[in-house]
């Protein structure tokens, strides 16, 4: 294995304790759920994000492996000339323009005082993905990795 996939690994299952971590401060109702979600998602947002840009660099095999992950296709090392763009980053660009990877990746204001849609107290939080939802997340990353290499 190489040390990006381990390090994918390695953030992929930090994702899994934040949220075991998620799911028992919202079982036991001591605190309000958007409240536990401005605190929970960014950590499992992170961790995911980061388990994603280690695989990404394990898919195109990049050496040397860079200190940090990239964030998405956008930020992965130019091909080296005479070499095609592999299959699967095809297919994540895709999936980071519509769909799952897009939603993962999106960046949110979790902030107490977001904007509003005037009449609707709803509309602040309808975008803050809940626990059920950062686990599908989890378990497509899940699904990449065992698929892919």
């Amino acid at each position: 294995m190489s040390s990006a996939r381990a390090r994918a690994n390695h953030h992929l299952y930090l994702a899994k304790i934040v949220q075991d971590g998620w799911r028992a401060a919202l079982a036991a109702q001591g605190i309000p759920g958007q409240t536990l979600a401005q605190a929970y998602l960014p950590a499992v947002s992170e961790h995911l994000v980061r388990a994603y840009g280690w695989f990404l660099l394990e898919v195109t095999g990049a050496e040397p492996v860079p200190g940090a992950p990239p964030r998405g296709c956008d930020e992965l090392p130019p091909v080296p000339a005479g070499k095609a763009v592999p299959g699967e980053i095809r297919e994540f660009q895709a999936l980071e323009r519509s769909g799952w990877l897009a939603d993962m990746l999106a960046e949110r204001d979790l902030s107490p005082g977001a904007p509003r849609t005037p009449g609707n107290l709803a509309a602040a939080s309808a975008d803050i993905p809940d626990p059920e939802q950062v686990a599908d997340w989890t378990a497509q990353l899940e699904a990449l990795f065992a698929r892919m290499r």
